[in-house]
């Protein structure tokens, strides 16, 4: 579908990637793996026309509908979220709006036989069959399935868009882009800004998914689960194999092995065979024999050990200034933007040394909280300090947001740093991979990881005893999240973390606060302890959901048969009038659905067995109750209408 040949991008002296050759076919499911700066992203741009190579060229057959989401985007505003969503259908709307024209002028015709009005007939087969083709539901109806799929509530989806965060935006855009059903989807980390249960939806969609994906990721289950290659960017060059990663890993780790072994063979072969040459160069009776040998290594191909990248974070925090016994504590926390109330009544103690995890569902505060400690947001009310003597580092989640681009990696350090660290800025940066010439890359042209590993390297500037780090392994490659929790277990002040990385927390923080549902709740412990904790809490739960399920009520039900009677004795509607009637049977079959799932669930629940997940299950069981409650009283309202 896609090739790729003798492709060479080069920068000044540097060569990012040297005569690379693969070709993306159909349905492909390929992992593009590799380090920060490998030129992982730079091969997505590629690929969309975005940016051109030194050399080489990409071959994209006419009519290819690629999607690509960017690490980095700008994000629309203006429109509600389901407004924003719905652009992704302009084409089909297009069409729609055509064929209302093309009926309208048909009706007020009298030229049966004539070949305008024939034309005007076959127009309007061609759009009804391109819309019957791209049309399985209604776009409102997939573009609130997905929305919903990647984690935004019901309520939500007529918010603006520009109330939401920079990765609730990222949402809306992966939902514009998975709605227009490309040919090929470029995902550059698109579970950086997704939680588990929005993870697990995408990974459902993509195991659907009928085109060819290109996905870099940092997330091993997650390329896993949705590749079924892998392409490793590795010191300019590619190595392609036709395997999900974790397999890739085993055979690279052979491959290489094998190589070594080959080579060392053959360099012993060669280092006898020269020691023959030179023993016997000059004895008229073996130069036939030496010749001979001469040749054979002459002919000889010689074999190349792959040089492994094996550069890797040296991080180390500077010792922390003792502070005061509490580093921040909060009383009868409300917080929140304008009228808008994120979280409220909260009670948060952080003592000097503890490492602490925020998590919870993304827009439930956690951000707004670093915001509060860092001085950028004022509460609403309640109380929230600074405990005596605490200095604060603070990693922001936004950093392209934060980063000047016109500066060079080196300028970025150099502009804040005081006193005898100004000495060590080359020595900071070497420990977070930037050398040689790296140190001179504006911050424009810098990945994404590489702009996390130097947002991080500004942290070493001052010895701080609080690090406020939200989000900060999105980024980084598995080798780079390994070597920075490391530092972070070894650190001696007071660490507060915000991430969805599970692997990364745990065994780093020995306290969480759960955002959920406007509530801050502490949890002693770490995440193992947390999970286990919350899947007890999950049963509770369902114990006050599950005594008896609200039924339909019985008027429900005789609204539905009155509204049915009532499509039936009806001949002719008006447009607004259809709309309405198919959003009615799609809810009256969503619910039937629904309510079914829900009497399975209920069925393992009361009987379950030593495999299922019984939080999973409860999860599962409260978003379906979720569900039915929303698409119940919607249906009630639309009956309503249709009677009026």
């Amino acid at each position: 579908m896609i090739s790729i040949n003798g492709l060479t991008v080069a920068y000044g002296g540097f060569t990012l990637l040297n005569d690379i050759n693969f070709h993306i076919s159909e349905n492909d499911r390929i992992g593009l793996v590799g380090k920060n700066g490998a030129g992982k992203s730079t091969i997505l741009k590629l690929i969309c026309g975005l940016q051109h190579p030194t050399s080489g060229r990409i071959a994209v057959p006419p009519g290819i509908k690629i999607g690509y989401l960017p690490q980095i985007m700008e994000h629309h505003k203006g429109k509600s979220v389901i407004d924003e969503t719905m652009t992704a259908f302009s084409d089909l709307l297009s069409l729609e709006s055509e064929l209302e024209k093309v009926t309208e002028e048909l009706a007020s015709r009298e030229d049966y036989e004539s070949e305008e009005y024939q034309r005007l007939i076959i127009r309007m087969n061609e759009i009804n069959d391109a819309l019957a083709y791209g049309k399985e539901e209604s776009p409102e109806v997939l573009a609130e399935k997905t929305l919903l799929g990647l984690g935004f509530r019901y309520d939500e989806l007529g918010r603006p868009t520009e109330t939401f965060s920079q990765g609730w935006n990222m949402r809306i855009e992966l939902a514009k882009i998975l709605l227009s059903k490309p040919d090929v989807l470029l995902l550059d980390e698109p579970t950086n800004h997704l939680d588990i249960e929005s993870i697990e939806w995408f990974e459902s969609y993509l195991k659907e998914y009928r085109g060819s994906l290109v996905l870099i990721s940092h997330d091993r289950k997650f390329l896993d689960n949705v590749t079924n290659r892998t392409v490793e960017i590795m010191l300019g060059r590619i190595h392609d194999y036709k395997v999900p990663y974790s397999k890739y890993l085993e055979l690279r780790k052979e491959r290489i092995a094998q190589q070594q072994a080959a080579y060392e063979n053959q360099q012993r072969m060669i280092a006898k065979t020269e020691e023959f040459i030179e023993r016997f160069r000059y004895k008229p009776t073996k130069s036939n024999q030496v010749q001979s040998r001469i040749k054979q290594l002459d002919k000889l191909e010689r074999i190349e050990v792959d040089v492994e990248d094996k550069s890797a974070l040296t991080v180390k925090f500077p010792p922390a200034p003792r502070s005061g016994d509490v580093a921040f504590k909060a009383t009868d926390l409300t917080v929140g933007y304008g009228e808008k109330v994120v979280f409220s009544h909260a009670e948060l103690e952080i003592r000097r040394g503890e490492k602490v995890a925020l998590v919870g569902r993304n827009g439930e505060g956690k951000t707004t909280l670093m915001r509060v400690l860092t001085g950028e947001l004022e509460p609403m009310s309640g109380e929230a300090r600074i405990g005596h003597n605490v200095s604060i580092g603070y990693y922001a989640q936004n950093q392209e947001d934060i980063l000047d681009k016109n500066d060079t990696v080196f300028d970025t350090l150099d502009k804040i740093a005081v006193g005898d660290v100004r000495m060590k800025l080359r020595d900071i940066l070497a420990a977070f991979l930037f050398k040689g010439e790296d140190i001179d890359k504006k911050v424009a042209v810098l990945s994404g990881g590489e702009r996390a590993r130097l947002a991080m390297a500004k942290l070493m500037l001052k010895p701080y005893n609080l690090l406020a780090l939200d989000e900060p392994t999105n980024h980084m490659d598995i080798r780079s999240k390994d070597i920075l929790k490391q530092a972070l277990k070894s650190y001696d002040g007071t660490l507060l973390i915000v991430s969805h990385d599970r692997d990364f927390l745990d065994g780093l923080v020995d306290k969480l606060y759960e955002f959920r549902d406007g509530k801050v709740k502490e949890h002693l412990g770490g995440v193992a302890e947390f999970l286990e904790r919350r899947k007890i809490e999950s049963l509770n739960e369902l114990e006050r959901h599950f005594h008896k399920p609200e039924p339909v009520q019985e008027a429900v039900v005789e609204k539905k048969a009155e509204s049915q009677r009532e499509f039936q004795a009806r001949k002719s509607v008006s447009k607004e009038e259809r709309k309405l009637r198919n959003r009615v049977a799609f809810l009256e079959k969503s619910i039937a659905e629904t309510e079914k799932s829900m009497k399975e669930i209920e069925a393992v629940l009361a009987n379950p067995g030593a495999d299922d997940d019984i939080m999973e299950l409860t999860r599962s069981y409260l978003e379906l109750k979720r569900d039915l409650d929303a698409k119940t009283e919607e249906w009630i309202e639309a009956g309503s209408l249709l009677e009026d």
